[in-house]
């Protein structure tokens, strides 16, 4: 069987290489074990070296096929989007030809007429991977658009986070992948010999300014009249406010390090020396970096948006913040003095039971049973 991957996911080339961003990249190596091809049709970005998060394709069996960016946050940038159609259509339809099914990753700029196009102008069967928040109150207008229509107007199979009872039969509940059963094992070592003595230590991982909180748990940590539970903060990503950060970071008495974007293997690592993972995110699906820190007993501190309270038990296996009901500050304050050794490692195992569901092994068993049959 072919497949063909239609997404934004953002590729470079340097010293005749292609890479792309880790996690999409990492997902579509292991869809070799349901595939026997897959053309991925996503954005070349030129004259820009790979960010440490980037990585290549594990086999030949995977082919890219670029297409120039377009959309962004400008007026000017989305209008763009409609020079870029016409290429973009022929280049998806050209390779269609090629393969068995197609899935599209959405929401995106070029979900805005390619998912019309894919329910309306072509016969292959595939299916819509929406790893937005599929029940985000205010949306972009465009995602908005493209919600409505993958809900309302078109019957292929939509993948989105979390349950939702009220939904057509065609969207379907699906986990995003990130776990091999190597990491399984290594996880579990790590999370089993894990003491969560006080002073402890917390990460955050994400794009900053892009919504996900980094600000609001610095704040948090800056106006914390007792630090003695904190040993240590890690931050990993970047973004344009990172300047900013690290400005209000040094002028603090407690240890917090920016290690920028990173590859996997960085980024389990400060997950192994972590107890805690912070996000206090304003809108989310369910980010992947929730499962990928519980896997090595890094406990979530994490927000009630999107589909995350589908998973994460309020002091079960994390701790769930409701926006609506007190500040992060406060929040952040009350979970610090319930700290206690045997309930918190309690909650990492309940927390490191959780990431079984987000498996390599699992997610293809899903695409086959569920979606391809």
């Amino acid at each position: 069987m072919k497949l063909v991957i239609i997404s934004h996911t953002e590729h470079y080339l340097k010293n005749n290489k292609i890479s792309g961003w880790g996690p999409t990249i990492n997902e579509i190596n292991h869809l070799l074990d349901v595939f026997d091809k897959i053309y991925h049709v996503a954005v070349l970005i030129k004259d820009q070296d790979p960010p440490a998060s980037a990585m290549p394709y594990k086999s030949e069996k995977i082919e890219f096929i670029p297409i120039g960016p377009s959309g962004g946050t400008t007026l000017l940038k989305k209008i763009k989007i409609i020079g870029t159609m016409p290429k973009t259509i022929k280049i998806v339809r050209d390779v269609l030809k090629k393969a068995d099914y197609f899935q599209l990753r959405s929401p995106t700029g070029i979900g805005v007429y390619l998912i019309p196009y894919l329910s309306f102008f072509t016969k292959k069967p595939g299916w819509f991977k929406y790893a937005g928040n599929w029940k985000q109150v205010r949306p972009p207008l465009g995602y908005r658009f493209q919600r409505f229509f993958l809900k309302n107007l078109q019957n292929n199979k939509v993948t989105v986070n979390g349950f939702w009872p009220k939904d057509p039969r065609h969207i379907n509940s699906f986990e995003n992948p990130c776990l091999d059963e190597n990491d399984r094992d290594r996880g579990y070592s790590i999370m089993a010999k894990k003491e969560y003595d006080s002073p402890m230590t917390f990460c955050f991982a994400g794009n900053f300014g892009k919504g996900k909180g980094e600000d609001i748990f610095l704040d948090a940590i800056k106006n914390q009249l007792n630090k003695k539970n904190i040993d240590q903060i890690h931050f990993l990503g970047d973004g344009d406010n990172i300047n900013d950060l690290k400005k209000v970071a040094n002028s603090m008495d407690v240890k917090i390090f920016f290690h920028g974007f990173v590859g996997r293997s960085y980024l389990f690592n400060i997950f192994s020396q972590s107890h805690f993972i912070v996000l206090p995110s304003k809108s989310e699906g369910f980010p992947k970096v929730i499962a990928e820190a519980s896997n090595f007993g890094c406990i979530p501190i994490v927000s009630n948006v999107g589909s995350i309270s589908h998973y994460i038990k309020n002091q079960e296996n994390g701790f769930l913040w409701d926006n609506k009901k007190m500040s992060f500050l406060s929040f952040f304050n009350d979970t610090l003095k319930s700290f206690n050794k045997k309930d918190l490692k309690k909650m990492a195992m309940e927390s490191y039971a959780l990431a079984s569901k987000f498996t390599y092994n699992r997610y293809n068993y899903s695409i086959k049973n569920r979606i391809l049959n």
